[in-house]
């Protein structure tokens, strides 16, 4: 008997330039994101992280205040990794060969994703610390979140895997995570942060295609 031939992983080329005006500039932004989830794992990793964030954001009364923090702490996570690989990129251009320079280069320019990422990690624990009672008061709905908000985190770490799948199997994960989505939706604190992680998933998505 012949054993199945593989699933060939796709790694998609990068979607060349169409058009211009606004909305085309618009999509070649959306293709850089994409293609910084999809070559960059440290990427994949912000973005689960991004729909943990959210999760607590939708699922915690938290302040004003609190959840712009929260909402810029991953936005600029979010940014400095997206330069960084365009540094990479950059410097990969215009060097071939090994060079002392570059390699400096490219560490600085991780050590800053790095250090936002640290900060993030510290503001966010700072967060719940300050708001400790209203977390202790909030049992069941953290139960609640934590039972739905970790197969969406795992529907979304599946459709960025990089491993060899078909495309059912993206089809599936992405409808399990958009119906948990839904789900959550009708008991969120925040539609800002539903919406957030609705968004996220659809980028797993398009780093999946």
């Amino acid at each position: 008997m012949t054993a199945p031939a593989p699933v060939p992983l796709r790694k998609p080329p990068y979607p060349p330039r169409r058009g211009e005006g606004f909305w085309a500039s618009t999509l070649h932004a959306w293709n850089g994101l994409v293609h910084t989830v999809v070559h960059q794992p440290n990427m994949k990793v912000h973005v689960v992280s991004a729909i943990l964030v959210g999760l607590v954001g939708s699922g915690l009364p938290l302040g004003l205040a609190e959840k712009v923090t929260l909402i810029f702490c991953v936005l600029l996570v979010f940014f400095a990794e997206i330069l960084n690989s365009a540094l990479e990129t950059l410097v990969d251009l215009a060097t071939q060969e090994f060079d002392e320079k570059a390699r400096v280069t490219k560490d600085a320019a991780a050590a800053a994703v790095l250090v936002l990422s640290i900060g993030s990690v510290v503001i966010f624990a700072a967060l719940l610390v300050h708001n400790w009672d209203a977390v202790r008061a909030s049992g069941p709905r953290i139960e609640r979140q934590i039972l739905f908000g970790v197969p969406l985190a795992g529907c979304a770490a599946l459709l960025m895997r990089d491993r060899p799948r078909r495309w059912v199997e993206d089809a599936l994960a992405f409808a399990v995570g958009l119906g948990l989505v839904a789900v959550m939706a009708t008991w969120t604190t925040s539609m800002v942060f539903s919406a957030m992680t609705a968004g996220l998933l659809v980028l797993a998505l398009a780093a999946a295609r």
